[in-house]
């Protein structure tokens, strides 16, 4: 899980950051990137992918990311920016958002996906990187479970849309308080919230 850390180590790099984020695919609240610096050689076993971890494993995990990095950033990038400027480019501007927060500027980025983040940092993309990358899967622990902090505020704020459980992902409970009760603030409006009307529904049938 430390190959590509290496690789950049032996480069001559000597802060290598690794970047991830969560939330690309909800249809409310923020995406969250995070950035995180690992001591060199550093290896922790049960540190993989977020979305293969528990709930309650991540946010164990958090906790050690937190107290063993040797620095973390989070970058936010709120609904109406995502609507602003796309899901893709929110995404990349998080990640920015998350280098810029480290506490040590890094010389080297790994970036999980194909895009690269807009700084002008030497950089590898690394497609599964959250399964690949000791220090992209820490990007991803710790964007997931701040991601999920947000989320559980917003809850407070908006109960009927029960996101404590759906973390703003579009099931069919939160599409239905969705048609219930219309959109809140934090709800993308350049994402499709609502199903498709049934065929018996559609406007013009209603004028046959």
């Amino acid at each position: 899980m430390n190959s590509f850390e290496e690789e950049a180590y032996q480069k001559g790099y000597r802060v290598i950051a690794g970047i991830d984020e969560a939330g690309r695919g909800p249809l409310a609240g923020p995406v969250v990137a995070a950035a995180v610096i690992l001591p060199r050689g550093y290896c922790n076993p049960e540190i993989t992918d977020s979305k293969k971890l528990s709930a309650k494993k991540r946010e164990r995990l958090y906790e050690v990311i937190k107290k063993e990095a040797l620095a973390v950033g989070v970058g936010v990038m709120e609904p109406h920016r995502i609507d602003q400027v796309n899901i893709l480019q929110a995404t990349l501007l998080a990640m920015a958002e998350a280098v810029e927060d480290l506490s040590s500027p890094p010389d080297y980025l790994l970036v999980d996906g194909l895009h690269r983040v807009p700084l002008d940092i030497p950089q590898k993309t690394v497609v599964k990187g959250d399964a690949l990358s000791v220090s992209i899967a820490s990007a991803s622990i710790i964007a997931k479970v701040s991601r999920d902090q947000i989320m559980e505020i917003y809850h407070r704020q908006f109960p009927q849309y029960n996101f404590l459980k759906n973390k703003g992902y579009g099931t069919r409970e939160h599409r239905e308080a969705i048609l219930s009760h219309g959109l809140c603030k934090i709800h993308r409006r350049s994402f499709k919230t609502t199903p498709p009307k049934p065929p018996c529904l559609q406007t013009a049938d209603l004028f046959d």
